[in-house]
This record gives C-alpha cells, structure tokens and sequence, in this order.
C-alpha cells in the first residue's frame, strides 16, 4: 500500500542539548512507496544551526582533568608496522568503540568512513559506491590484508564486502603509496578483523532495530542481529562470528519512499548476512600461524520500483511498490587467508600469508541503449543485467630486522605476488561485456627506517612492479556495432619511491614531510566494452597505460597536555591520470592529467578521561586537462573528489553507566564547471546514548536528528538523471542491545 508521510514537530534546540550523546573513546589499541510532487525546501539558516551548537557543546563543556597517555598504535598496513606518530604521511586509526558509535547511526560501512574521515566522499547510501574517494582518489580496501579492490574490473562494491560488525579497528594511510601493491593511488584502507577476548569461552550477542520517526511499519524497519564466539587456550585460539541484517524501505526528511537504484544496487529493502571464521595456533611464544576466513553476502528484497524525480523542479527520486525485471542485485564475496608470523627468526620478524579472493557482484535488470541488439529482441524490449566475476589468489612476504647500524636502522624487505582472473558478462543473455582478463604480478620491496639524528628520522623504500595483463579475443555488444577486438598481452614494469622525513624540533611536536608514489590500473573493463572502432589490438591501446600518481604532503602533530593537533597539506600529480564520467547513465573513464590537492586539520581535546572534544575539516580541490595541451584547466566534479567538509563531536562518560556522542558534519556548497552540477551543502546531526545494564547494556541512536531534507552530494554533483536524484534519509531512531556471556 502508498506510504503516507507523518511529520514530527522539530524542537531543535531542546533536542540536541537533551539527546547528543555517546559513549566515550577507549585509548586501548591493538598492536599487532509513493511518488511526490512536493519539492524538498532549501533551508540556509537551518542547516548553520547545528553546526554552531555543536560547536558551542564541543568546547564550551566545563574544562576537568587533563592528559590521558595511549598506548602505542601501530600501521600494520605500512608493512613495516611503523606507528602512527612518527609515520611521514596522514594516517588514521578507527578504533573499535568509534565503529560501533557510528553502526549504531547507520550500518552502511561507507557512512562509517565518510562519518569519521572529512577526507572520505559523503556516502551514496547505496550499493555502489562509485565515485567515493579518499582525497580525490580510489583508495585500495584490504580486509586483514586481503585487497578486496578489483583493478582489473572495478564495480564500487568494494566497501560491501564484509560487515563492520565484524571489525575490531580501521587503519588508513591517506595520499598514493605502492607499500601494498596496485590500486592505492588515494591511500589504503586496512580493515582488521575482531580477534579472540581473554577466556576460554566468550559469548557475545548484539541485536538492533531502526526505525524512522515519520512512518513505522514493517515495510520501514531495519533488523540487526549478530552473534561471537572465541576464545584462548594455551596454544589454540579461536573466533566464530555470523551476522545478519534485513533493511526495510528507506525515508527522506518528508517522509517520502527514497528512489531505489534497482541496476546499480542499493543497500535499502536488501538482506545480507556475513560469517566469519578464524583459527590460530601458536607452537611457542614466537610464532603464530593463523587460518581466515569471511563469507558476506547482499542481495535486493525487489519489493520496489524507481520514481524518476525533476530536479529543476527539486523532487527527489522516489520509489513505489512493484517488481523489477530480471534478478535482483546482489555482492557475494568469499575472502581467505592463512598466515604465519616468527617474531624472532634469527633475530628478524618475519610475516607471510597467502590469501584468495573470490567475488561475484550481480546488476540489476536494465533495457538501456547499451543492452540493445535487434537479433535478439526489437530495440528497447531488451533487458538485460551485467554480471563482474572476479577471482584473485596471492602472497604477502616480509622480513625485519631492527637494530642495524648501531641501532638507528630499521630495515624491511619482501615481496607480494597476485593472480588476478576477471570478466564481466551479460547475465540474462550469456553475451560478452569484458572479455576476461588476467593479471599477473610479482613485486619485491625495500623499505627502511633511519635516525639520521635523535630528533629526526628518515623513511624511504622503493618497491619493483612487475606485471602482465593478458586479454582474450572477444566482440563487443551490438551497441558498439560487434566490433571484434584481438587479445592481447601488455607488461605493466614500474619502479615506485617514496621517502619521508619526520622531525620532532620540541618535545610533543612533529614535523613530517614524504614524497610518494602510487600504481593503478585504469578501468580497464570500461575501456575494453566500449571499442566500436574496427581493427583495435589490446596491445595499442593507450588507455590501458597504468596510472602513476606522485603525491607531496607536509604535515605536523602537536601532543600537548589534553590536547591534539594535527595539520596537513597534500598535493597528488598523475601525468596520465583517469577521470570517471558518466555516459547515458553508464559510467566510463577518460584518462588525462589531474591534480589533487587540499588540507586536512584537525584538533581534539580532552577535558578528562570522560569528556572529549574534536573538530575536523577537510579541503579538496581537483583539476584536469580538458583539452590535451598540457594546462589543467577544468574543475573535477562529484564523480571525481569530495566536498569540503567539517565534523565536529563530542564523547562523553556521565558515569561509570552512562555515555553519550553526538556529531555535526557540514558539507560546504560548491559549483562544478557543469552548471547543471551544483551542489547547495547541507548540515547532519547525529547522536548515541549508552547505558549498561547489570546484564548487558542498551543504546540509542538518532540519525539525521533534525529531519533535514537534502539531496546526497552524488545526485547534486556527480549525474544529471532524474531517476537518480536521490534524497538522503530523514531522521531514524536505532535501539540496540548487547550482552556478553
């Protein structure tokens, strides 16, 4: 039946003083249905109100104790675990309490990363996640080490592959670098899985429901449960996990049913499950050998489909009840891995893992342009959806040794290896979208650490890609007139530095500045589908030329009493870079020169072990060669870098039972070169409230706390197509409950 849009009364004011709220940071790190015409309202002066009383609560809270020491955090990411404040770029460690504030808001992993990182793209709140990116660039996604990217065939999916429930803290090195391999040409995102609690026997169980505050039925709810056992024994340890989440139909701040993307996937009105598995196993004190696995799985419930919206007119994309053609949607992703660690061989560490990938992401039915071939049925009858296949098996080798040279050299040398196995086909008819291709690698590495004096320290490496793409024979869709195009094979040969140098002039002071640089493959399935001239070889296509990207930062962190400071300017060049478009609503790349470049700051203070405060703010501003004469003369849109952006928040622990979080994130406004690209900024608030029980403990949260109503950054900046003018959700209430036995 159509949805009727209930509004609540908005005491803005009275509800954020009386709900923002969250539990406060733990310092503990691990080392190791209905179409509308209405049209949503522009409010400037609402949207500055959060923002101010954020500010307001944030650091006009009475001022207690001081100084709260943590423990050292480490970059296992970085490959020679160097830890996050004297590595010589940006790097982030989202701890497991910051996780789980931000799922009780929203359990959309990318609203996890863009919620804490204003360098990270405002979330689609779908599916896909093209065009999200890490200071204007892809980052590289790993799961316990595992690249979870496909370079060889991207799809977005790459932020859907496992549930964050499952996860005990976030590692992020922001700006190029090649220390992991292919793809991080905007950082790397490291995802460390839970490990087992002290105890032979640990039981843990979480459920959730979230519900919007302007029409709850059973079409609207969202339902979350997830349950953990593990354990240590004396030389066994173990971890068994599974989750499960059926989401309902998603509102805007009207009320009115969200547009759904039936072809690209969307998250709301799906069920997913994950289960993971871990098993480790130490013969002595030194050594640990560890086996891995991770099962996930997404798929649409195809209970709605899309209303196209006006966006002159400003009227959202809204959805109505019906079945989509085809198939539904749906991510299915196995990642495996087994690894073993000798922490004193020969007095050396050593790590190693071997690790497998497979991935299969499915797209809904669609009858455009593209799909079209008058030999199987009259044009514009046709529907049809893509199918990415991708399988990935490989090694990760490394070796340090401490202590070199009258202790000031810290040296790391090893080597990664990757299979890569990918294609994309036409899941309704059998016919070939990208051939499949193969990609080969083997890559040795050097890095080292050096204290060139007692205040400064350099870091420098330099890792040898050595790879091959190899192409079958195939012929493209109808729509690019069957064009039969030869396979092939081309070498990917690059040598990669970077080097860094971090100073601390005064004690509580660090002054660092690196140069980087990064590899990545273009789209490579983008480019191969669209071939429509006769003749083509793999091997002399230049829009298959790798992507090198050499990035420049120069920051500082200040650790002083309760506060922390830190600042940073970056810029990323790539000479023959590549930039998303979208063409009749299919997605392709066009390579050209682009450079990124911005700065990112942010400060946090603690009033006392219970109260802190932090604001952050990120800038990014992106231009391309539009022409080919050398000059960036164009601005990169929303497919292609973030806005600026600034969070600020607010922990607080009342008592040993009660905690509370609030967050205000704005997005400024900006204009594209594209007139009909203009994004008109918005302000979110959210906030989380925890008490714990005598068994157990309960928490609330409120997303979107004043109902705004806003169209997502995506929608404003990235594509022009009515039935992709999505609004983002209205205001949800999530209440939680945890128990551990």
């Amino acid at each position: 039946m159509p949805l009727r849009a209930f509004d609540l009364p908005r005491r803005h004011g009275t509800a954020l003083l009386t709900i923002a709220f969250s539990t406060n940071d733990n310092d503990k790190h691990s080392h190791s249905k209905q179409e509308s015409s209405v049209p949503l309202p522009q409010s400037p002066s609402l949207t500055s109100r959060p923002l101010v009383a954020a500010l307001l609560l944030a650091f006009l809270a009475p001022a207690l104790a001081q100084d709260d020491a943590g423990d050292t955090v480490v970059i296992s990411a970085s490959r020679s675990n160097i830890e996050v404040e004297k590595a010589p770029q940006t790097a982030v460690v989202i701890k497991r309490d910051d996780i789980a504030r931000q799922l009780t808001l929203s359990s959309n992993s990318s609203d996890v990363l863009s919620n804490i990182l204003p360098s990270y793209t405002p979330s689609r709140g779908k599916m896909n996640g093209s065009g999200e990116t890490l200071r204007g660039r892809t980052p590289l996604i790993l799961i316990d080490g595992v690249p979870q990217s496909n370079p060889v065939r991207p799809t977005g999916r790459e932020a859907h592959t496992i549930d964050y429930a499952m996860v005990d803290r976030i590692e992020i090195i922001q700006g190029p670098n090649a220390v992991n391999g292919l793809g991080a040409t905007g950082g790397t995102i490291n995802i460390i899985t839970r490990r087992p609690e002290k105890g032979t026997l640990n039981q843990n169980i979480d459920v959730q429901v979230t519900a919007p505050t302007t029409h709850v039925d059973g079409d609207t709810l969202n339902y979350k449960t997830n349950y953990r056992l593990d354990g240590r024994l004396d030389q066994l340890d173990y971890l068994f996990a599974v989750g499960y989440e059926d989401q309902g139909l998603y509102l805007d701040g009207k009320g009115r049913a969200i547009g759904v993307d039936v072809t690209q996937g969307d998250l709301m009105d799906s069920r997913s499950y994950d289960v993971l598995a871990k098993l480790g196993y130490r013969p002595d004190d030194k050594q640990k050998l560890q086996f891995s696995v991770n099962r996930y799985r997404i798929k649409s419930k195809a209970g709605y489909v899309g209303v196209a919206g006006n966006r002159e007119l400003n009227i959202p994309s809204t959805s109505r009840e019906g079945t989509p053609p085809g198939t539904p949607a749906w991510n299915d992703v196995w990642t495996s891995s087994v690894s073993y660690n000798h922490y004193d061989l020969a007095g050396m560490e050593l790590s190693a893992m071997v690790f497998n990938q497979e991935f299969v992401g499915l797209f809904g039915a669609d009858n455009s342009a593209t799909f079209q071939d008058a030999r199987i049925a009259p044009r514009g009858t046709l529907f049809d959806q893509s199918r990415a296949v991708a399988s990935k098996y490989g090694s990760k080798v490394g070796l340090t040794k401490t202590g070199l040279l009258d202790g000031r050299l810290k040296l790391t040398a090893g080597f990664d290896t990757l299979f890569d196995k990918g294609k994309q086909d036409m899941y309704g008819t059998g016919r070939t979208f990208v051939p499949e291709s193969k990609y080969s690698n083997l890559s040795l590495f050097v890095q080292g650490e050096y204290q060139l004096l007692d205040k400064l320290t350099l870091h420098a490496g330099v890792r040898r890609e050595n790879a091959d793409l190899k192409v079958d024979t195939y012929r493209t869709l109808a729509a690019y007139n069957n064009t039969l195009v030869q396979g092939g094979k081309i070498k990917f040969n690059e040598t990669l530095l970077n080097a860094g140098l971090v100073l601390t002039p005064v004690r509580d002071v660090t002054v660092y500045t690196s140069y980087s640089e990064g590899f990545g493959l273009p789209d490579i399935g983008r480019t191969l589908r669209s071939i429509n001239t006769p003749g083509q070889s793999i091997s002399s296509l230049r829009a298959l030329e790798p992507i090198l990207t050499k990035g420049v930062e120069l920051g500082t962190r200040v650790r002083k009493g309760a506060w922390e400071l830190d600042a940073a300017y970056y810029r990323s060049d790539s000479d023959f870079g590549t930039r998303v478009v979208s063409v009749n609503g299919l997605f392709s790349m066009a390579r050209e020169k682009t450079r990124l470049e911005g700065y990112d700051a942010s400060a946090t203070y603690r009033f006392s072990k219970a109260q802190r405060a932090g604001l952050a703010y990120a800038y990014t501003k992106g231009r391309y060669d539009s022409n080919g004469d050398g000059s960036l003369d164009a601005r990169l849109d929303g497919l292609n870098v973030a806005p600026n952006r600034v969070i600020a928040n607010w922990n607080a622990d009342w008592n040993d039972k009660l905690s509370s979080f609030i967050q205000v994130q704005h997005a400024f406004s900006q204009n594209f070169d594209d007139p009909a690209k203009r994004f008109s900024g918005y302000t979110l608030a959210d906030a989380t409230a925890s008490y714990k029980l005598r068994h157990g403990a309960l928490r609330v949260g409120v997303s979107n706390l004043f109902d705004q109503n806003y169209i997502t950054y995506y929608s404003q900046s990235a594509l022009v197509e009515p039935t992709r003018y999505f609004a983002g959700r209205g205001r949800t209430v999530t209440l939680g409950y945890a128990l551990k036995f």
